[in-house]
């Protein structure tokens, strides 16, 4: 497929930076129903804009950017009707995967493909063309994989509609509980009296708490299913305990660091002790029925 004109649908923040790097390859018609905010996309060279996706009939490739799952799932069965066959959607829009393989539904008996990239990085990031894009299918191909390294300089596939965006519902949720953890250190750490920039340099370390659970622990034990040696729950569940008792003496409250002390307890509890303290993952293996790593 040879591209020369890429629909957008949605001219928010991140869709008007969309409209920027896609008009630095490609002639663009972007819809949205917002006067100002199509005003605004009219100031970029080399796209139109237009009030509604009808003006989008004859497009290969559309691109979406919209604030609500619900209106995702609107747009993809208005342009079932619209689009020709062999044309594809891209959806960039934070969606579940659920609503991923909702879309890509209705849009295959029509024959139109279906691609959910969602978008990791910030507006700036996208406008200077630095974003990295989370892709589903493992395979697009021609056009399609032009108009993707066109939006991000960095694109990952994980395999399966859908999975994009589980990628990055999972990283934010990574993000949003680490910030929580933190900040609960940053107090502590404040309160005993060891400096902001001591902390940073320490869990920037790759050795250090923050890194060596993901790069070691994840990568390398859960991955494998290996718990024999390392530092045992035991020693795990004996650290958290400290922590928590130097935060009750310094009158730090510390909400995360008690909820995963939680995890320790139930995993010395199921006769992990004497394991790495990686086994806690095993726990979720229990809950799920999921095997988790090898």
């Amino acid at each position: 497929m040879t591209v020369h004109t890429v629909g957008l649908c949605g001219l928010g923040q991140m869709g008007l930076a969309v409209a920027e790097r896609l008009a630095s390859a490609y002639r663009v018609v972007a819809a949205d129903p917002d006067a100002q905010r199509r005003a605004l996309a009219e100031q970029v060279d080399g796209v139109t804009a237009v009030a509604d996706a009808e003006s989008l009939r004859d497009a290969p490739v559309v691109v979406l950017s919209l604030p609500r799952p619900e209106v995702s799932h609107a747009l993809c069965a208005e342009l079932a009707g619209l689009l020709p066959r062999g044309a594809v959607v891209i959806e960039t829009s934070t969606v579940l995967p659920a609503d991923a393989r909702a879309c890509e539904a209705v849009l295959r008996p029509h024959g139109i493909g279906y691609v959910d990239a969602a978008i990791l990085s910030g507006v700036g990031q996208m406008r200077d063309g630095a974003a990295t894009l989370l892709v589903g299918p493992a395979a697009t191909g021609g056009g399609i994989d032009t108009v993707l390294d066109t939006l991000g300089s960095t694109v990952l596939r994980f395999g399966t509609t859908g999975a994009g965006m589980a990628a990055k519902v999972i990283n934010n949720q990574v993000a949003h509980a680490v910030m929580v953890v933190l900040a609960e250190a940053t107090a502590l750490a404040t309160s005993a009296g060891v400096g902001l920039d001591h902390l940073v340099a320490l869990l920037s370390k790759p050795d250090g708490g923050l890194v060596r659970p993901l790069t070691h622990r994840i990568a390398e034990r859960v991955a494998h299913s290996d718990y024999d040696g390392g530092m045992p729950t035991d020693a795990a569940r004996k650290d958290s305990v400290l922590a928590l008792s130097m935060a009750q003496q310094l009158g730090v409250p510390l909400f995360a660091t008690q909820a995963a002390h939680t995890v320790y307890d139930l995993a010395v509890a199921a006769g992990l002790g004497r394991r790495d303290y990686a086994a806690v993952a095993t726990l979720w293996q229990q809950w799920t029925g999921e095997r988790i790593g090898g």
